[in-house]
């Protein structure tokens, strides 16, 4: 095959049952893509012909709509052709399954990472009234943006609702699903909550938490028995692990974690632990930069899916008391967002402002950078956390993440205009 509709096939990179997937290369955009291509005849013969179609057509209405940083995309699809076709952004990682043995388990922390972005890509699905309903590592891709960038795919098996519950049959992988969806009982996304616990609880110790001889048994033991906690497995989960497992594989609705935003403010607590104490320390996680993000007034206006944007393209670093920051007569390309801590602003010596978290800092560049030089020093004046930006590189973020920054920086100068009018004012009089 050297075509399929307008892409150029490249190579096979896996078949099905009924599905062949292709990389090809879009010649209009000039990128890579991934093809999942399903002939006319696995809709038209076998038992499974009426299943398999109303899978491809469920991923194909999602085409354009779950535009999130880890969620693969779907840019187009044909269902008129033989084959019909779904096209897919390509991510090169594999899957998450090679990584599901004892003998083959990620770093902790890294794990901590990757299910935390996944609660937040689920979450945006979820706000489109999208149920996944399918979650397992083998649907889980690695990305491009480091070692814990993660990208869930195959929302063939999803529910798009327009209520919080729906009747729905038993599609999924057994040993992934909830207690709900075994029972064929109405599901809403804390079904999604329980499934993506399991992967949670195999990827940190290469165990599924409810095994048996074939399906019946799984599901006998998914209704009615608790798993071993992770840490009876693998010494060096701390219990904090353990109750996050426990309460998103929690067998009651009520006690089973009620929204994804609950579940990941857990996940990411678990930084503040002792045992991770060494690591975050050299490292600042991607879940404690994402919900630094979300707290700071400066993007007060982004999305979450902007923030997932300005979280790669931005620098992080830690900072301690008397670190220069800014020298005052210094080439300028860059401006900062303190995320935590404080700063103190000087010209010749001279204090003209304390800064807090929150707060620009060398926006100049941003604003006016034909000047390109800094205008003062900026010293901490103590231990905090520094987000720094490369003006050219926001030229290459999306239009939506440029405008939250334009906003940003016209917020700053009408709340500063405002404070020189009122010193005016109070001076006048």
């Amino acid at each position: 095959m050297q075509n399929i509709g307008k892409y150029q096939v490249v190579k096979e990179l896996g078949k099905g049952a009924t599905a062949t997937v292709y990389l090809a290369h879009d010649p209009f955009s000039d990128r890579d893509v991934a093809i999942k291509a399903v002939s006319a005849s696995a809709f038209s013969s076998g038992e499974g012909s009426k299943v398999a179609k109303k899978l491809f057509i469920t991923e194909a209405s999602l085409a354009g709509k779950l535009t999130h940083p880890h969620i693969v995309q779907i840019f187009d699809a044909v269902a008129d052709a033989d084959p019909s076709y779904i096209v897919m952004e390509y991510v090169p990682g594999g899957t998450l399954e090679p990584y599901t043995t004892p003998d083959s388990l990620l770093p902790l922390v890294d794990v901590v990472e990757m299910i935390f972005k996944c609660t937040r890509a689920l979450d945006f699905a979820q706000r489109l009234g999208v149920i996944h309903r399918d979650l397992k590592p083998a649907n889980i891709l690695r990305g491009n943006q480091g070692e814990t960038d993660v990208k869930i795919s195959d929302f063939g098996a999803a529910l798009t609702v327009s209520s919080d519950q729906t009747q729905v049959a038993g599609i999924g992988s057994p040993a992934y699903m909830s207690p709900q969806q075994v029972r064929e009982h109405p599901l809403n996304h804390q079904s999604d909550i329980f499934s993506l616990g399991v992967v949670l609880y195999q990827l940190l110790t290469g165990t599924l938490p409810f095994q048996g001889s074939n399906n019946y048994s799984i599901i006998y033991q998914i209704c009615n028995t608790e798993p071993s906690p992770p840490s009876s497995l693998r010494k060096d989960i701390p219990a904090s692990i353990d109750a996050i497992v426990a309460r998103a594989m929690h067998k009651d609705l009520d006690k089973r974690y009620p929204t994804w935003d609950a579940f990941s403010f857990d996940l990411a607590e678990v930084f503040r632990n002792e045992h991770l104490a060494q690591i975050r320390e050299n490292r600042i996680s991607d879940s404690e930069k994402f919900n630094l993000l979300r707290g700071l007034s400066f993007f007060r206006d982004f999305s979450d899916v902007e923030l997932w944007e300005v979280l790669h393209l931005s620098e992080w670093r830690r900072v301690h008391q008397g670190d220069l920051l800014m020298k005052e007569g210094d080439p300028g390309d860059s401006f900062s967002v303190l995320a935590k801590g404080d700063v103190k602003i000087t010209k010749q010596g001279k204090l003209l402002n304390i800064l807090s978290a929150g707060e620009c800092i060398g926006e100049m560049a941003y604003l006016t950078p034909q000047n390109g030089t800094r205008g003062a020093d900026v010293t901490s004046l103590g231990d905090g956390t520094l987000i720094t930006v490369n003006t050219e590189t926001i030229t290459h973020a999306s239009q939506a993440t440029r405008g939250g920054f334009d906003r940003a920086f016209l917020r700053i100068l009408v709340e500063r205009l405002n404070l020189a009018n009122t010193r005016l004012t109070s001076a006048a009089l």
